[in-house]
């Protein structure tokens, strides 16, 4: 019979490999180019067998794109635990503000990997999808803020649209330029233009 620390445990186990399956995968594709690895090699350089990977990705494309969608996952977290009197975009602007709290220092790897993405259509193509995903989550974090809407599905669903759009070209210009404003900043700006169409 498995007790509660003991799932707590294994819970934590199934997390650090997950993380270091990630880890693995940026590393190698940083080095070696994203189409050059293949799975057995990213397992190897965590230390796990293949089939532990299969247990926790389908393929090296997931792994890579994994940190995305736990700031993502985060993002999505803030903006639910916001004040629910707070006005939809208003909530969505502090809450990346609450987010890059959270974060901290960008973390180089992070960057190394956000630019690798902008060479490798096939890492394009899975964040285009993973990204369609979370806008739906987010919408639904909208979703009760924005009731009284005439038409609130379709109002969270472009307000959830605009806001990650908002957030990726604050994100690429900054990757062109960073020494000129830093990243948060940067955000918030784009944010505080795109949201006077929602104000």
């Amino acid at each position: 019979m498995i007790t509660a620390p003991e799932l707590g445990l294994r819970e934590r186990k199934k997390v650090a490999t997950r993380q270091a399956l990630h880890e693995a995968a940026v590393r190698l594709a940083i080095e070696h180019g994203a189409g050059k690895i293949t799975v057995e090699a990213v397992a190897d350089e965590a230390g796990v067998s293949r089939r532990t990977f299969s247990n926790y990705f389908a393929n090296k494309e997931e792994a890579l794109l994994y940190g995305d969608r736990l700031r993502m996952g985060t993002l999505i977290e803030v903006v639910r635990s916001r004040p629910p009197g707070e006005a939809p975009w208003a909530a969505l602007s502090r809450s990346a503000e609450e987010l890059y709290g959270k974060i901290g220092d960008l973390d180089p790897h992070w960057v190394a990997q956000t630019r690798l993405l902008r060479t490798e259509p096939s890492l394009l193509a899975l964040q285009v999808s993973t990204f369609a995903t979370l806008e739906e989550e987010l919408a639904g974090a909208l979703a009760d803020r924005l009731a009284a809407d005439d038409a609130p599905a379709m109002r969270a669903r472009l307000m959830a649209a605009t806001y990650m759009t908002a957030m990726r070209v604050a994100l690429h210009l900054w990757l062109e330029r960073p020494d000129e404003t830093p990243l948060p900043e940067l955000a918030r700006r784009t944010l505080v233009e795109v949201g006077r169409g929602f104000a």
